[in-house]
């Protein structure tokens, strides 16, 4: 039914269920609240509560999310490609919905409305599986969406939320060939693991997010710094936040003092060379220079090189958004070419990845593998296509 349901009713449930989260703010909150209350109590680190925790703003911009898909084109029945053969065979590739999309995710009751956006406007249905942290606010979300589906005329299984919270249940989840086209997980380190020894459906991995910035021996510095206070500080708990910062020899001594009093109450370790210009920096390993901190910690390497440079970068990144701060076009134009990740930014923050700041709308997560979506996951990335081929009367000799 979704696969052939119209834009205007799709974007009709989309306002409907953008409008019910408005008006069910309070309900939606409070059952929030239960959520945050218990992951405190449990000695949940202050990042994964902020993950979780909803406020009248993100309730708001939930439901924004949701109008800004209704206002985007439609992908299903656009044709990427059309041609003729000699024998008058007329060929179209066109974008159809991969069917039931099923989204795995830990504590960020968003990703329910999200998701399940993305996934109507694509003539999708959604089939989520959120935390148990996180469970009494997805339920609360969804219950708002699925009215909102109802009002307007759809199903309200186009979404289904499972309410199985045990570790049993996600690998089942997991394993729903017979249901599932295509899973998308949503998570740290472990859900990732998890996937990958017990998922038996198609996936697309949406990974850590060991991103780096590099600053260019001819990096305009004042400029460069505001990127990186960015990058790390704006919104540290997520995926596309800087965790990695790597500074040419040239200028290091004059940058790195002024980075570790602008990122203040962020702990930076570094390598010999960085410790060596500001005492500030503490020791760090060597994972933690592959590590996604997800918090207010910074690795910090100083090079000679914009080979060592990239070098770096592809060793210990996770092939999310890397970025060079730099003056120097070719410097930017080998970063850009040579440095392996879903994104590469040149003179910008790394926090640029995203969905709605690329103009996709709301994303259903960031790609950082290669097969058959990279990098921020929107209404196109959430179709395939089949081929439709116009004949008359030929057959094959």
């Amino acid at each position: 039914m979704l696969a052939t349901a119209s834009t205007p009713a799709k974007d009709a449930a989309l306002a409907a269920a953008a409008d019910l989260l408005v008006q069910r703010t309070a309900e939606i909150l409070e059952a929030n609240a239960t959520d945050v209350a218990r992951a405190e109590a449990s000695g949940t680190a202050a990042t994964v509560v902020d993950r979780l925790r909803l406020t009248p703003a993100r309730v708001e911009a939930m439901a924004d999310g949701l109008r800004q898909v209704a206002a985007l084109p439609d992908p299903v029945g656009e044709v990427v490609g059309g041609w003729t053969r000699p024998n008058g065979l007329l060929i179209e590739k066109v974008r159809v919905p991969l069917g039931v999309v099923a989204i795995i995710y830990e504590n960020r009751p968003n990703v329910t409305s999200d998701a399940f956006g993305l996934c109507l406007k694509s003539g999708n249905a959604a089939f989520l599986r959120g935390s148990g942290a996180a469970l009494a606010s997805n339920m609360a979300v969804a219950g708002a969406l699925r009215e909102g589906l109802d009002k307007a005329g759809l199903p309200a299984d186009s979404l289904v939320l499972v309410d199985d919270v045990r570790h049993e249940a996600a690998v089942e989840f997991m394993r729903l060939r017979e249901y599932i086209d295509c899973l998308i997980p949503r998570g740290g380190p472990s859900l990732i693991k998890a996937i990958l020894e017990n998922a038996t459906v198609p996936y697309v991995i949406d990974g850590d997010g060991n991103c780096h910035v590099y600053i260019d021996a001819s990096a305009d510095l004042d400029q460069a710094l505001d990127i990186v206070v960015n990058a790390k500080t704006q919104r540290p708990s997520v995926c596309n936040a800087a965790e990695s910062l790597v500074v040419h020899s040239s200028v290091a001594a004059e940058f790195l003092p002024r980075a570790a009093a602008a990122l203040s109450g962020v702990e930076l370790v570094g390598d010999d060379r960085a410790q060596q210009l500001d005492p500030s920096i503490a020791v760090a390993t060597d994972d933690d220079f592959g590590r996604e901190f997800l918090d207010l910690r910074m690795s910090v390497a100083v090079v000679d090189s914009l080979d060592q440079a990239i070098a770096h970068v592809n060793h210990y990144g996770t092939g999310h958004t890397e970025a060079i701060c730099t003056t120097d076009l070719a410097a930017a134009g080998r970063f850009t070419r040579e440095v392996d990740a879903a994104a590469v930014v040149v003179n910008a923050s790394t926090r640029f990845t995203d969905g709605e700041q690329f103009g996709f709308g709301a994303e259903i997560g960031i790609s950082t593998q290669k097969l058959h979506a990279r990098g921020p996951m929107g209404l196109r990335e959430l179709t395939t296509v089949k081929y439709v081929i116009h004949g008359d009367g030929q057959v094959r000799g």
